[in-house]
């Protein structure tokens, strides 16, 4: 079951959306502008970015996309700088863009490392930075990270490492800007719904990783939005530094088969 939008409760709100063009960010980037905000939707491909736009567009949200490659920090600069520009200010920072390499530690290469850190890691940092220059008192920081933060299993590294670290980014900016007003928040998602899910599931693996969600289903991209639409909002005005798991309680579940199959590898 879906959850709703609340019409109007961003209302007057500019939301930047990072790493918007498809998947869970695109599903944030809809859910923020059905709930009244002016949202910027930015990734590297235009056309996808488009056509997220035309998708709240159909609804008479006001809505932009720019293009940013997340990597450059020119890149980062200019995506705050044509916000402030379209609308005025910033006041909700969303931090979703991230990439991910299917590598253990020894795998792992300098090249990865950089890949993962500087999209999952600094471009979170750096937009943050350019862009509480134009928050208000009141605004809004919420980082994407996920269950990994929390437990993980093998061969995502640094993918996992990284998201650990977002967590506590997350409480140096609330501690740092709270004087200022503006909160900061994580939220921790687990499988969700994308196209990368379609890619890497056979419907056997499908039915295995439902089944060890107590839910009994994984995510959506609506389930993310939905926390993140709250966190923007009044309704969540005393909270910061706080990291909500929305992973259908799969982090509550203590034995899990991969660390199996992967120590499997080791056996004499």
């Amino acid at each position: 079951m879906d959850g709703s939008a609340s019409p109007n409760r961003l209302e007057g709100d500019v939301a930047l959306v990072t790493g918007s063009t498809r998947g869970i960010g695109a599903g944030i980037a809809k859910r923020l502008a059905a709930e009244g905000a002016s949202v910027v939707v930015s990734g590297r491909t235009r056309a996808e970015g488009e056509t997220v736009v035309e998708t709240i567009r159909e609804n008479d949200s006001r809505v932009t996309f720019v293009r940013a490659d997340m990597r450059e920090p020119d890149d980062i600069e200019q995506l705050v700088t044509a916000t402030v520009e379209e609308y005025g200010s910033v006041t909700t920072v969303v931090n979703n863009a991230a990439v991910q390499t299917n590598t253990t530690l020894s795998e792992a290469t300098l090249e990865d490392w950089q890949f993962v850190l500087e999209t999952d890691f600094r471009a979170y940092w750096l937009t943050v930075k350019h862009a509480v220059e134009h928050m208000p008192s009141g605004g809004s920081i919420i980082n994407i990270s996920s269950n990994h933060a929390f437990l993980t299993m093998p061969g995502t590294f640094p993918y996992n490492a990284v998201k650990a670290g977002i967590n506590g980014m997350t409480r140096a900016f609330a501690v740092e800007l709270g004087p200022l007003g503006i909160r900061a928040n994580t939220v921790n998602p687990g499988w969700v719904e994308v196209a990368r899910t379609h890619e890497e599931l056979t419907e056997t693996d499908r039915e295995r990783v439902e089944s060890i969600h107590p839910l009994g289903r994984i995510g959506t991209p609506k389930d993310v939005a939905g926390v993140v639409a709250f966190l923007a909002s009044d309704d969540a005005a005393f909270m910061t530094g706080e990291n909500l798991l929305v992973d259908g309680g799969r982090t509550a579940v203590m034995e899990d088969d991969s660390f199996l199959n992967y120590s499997s590898r080791f056996e004499r």
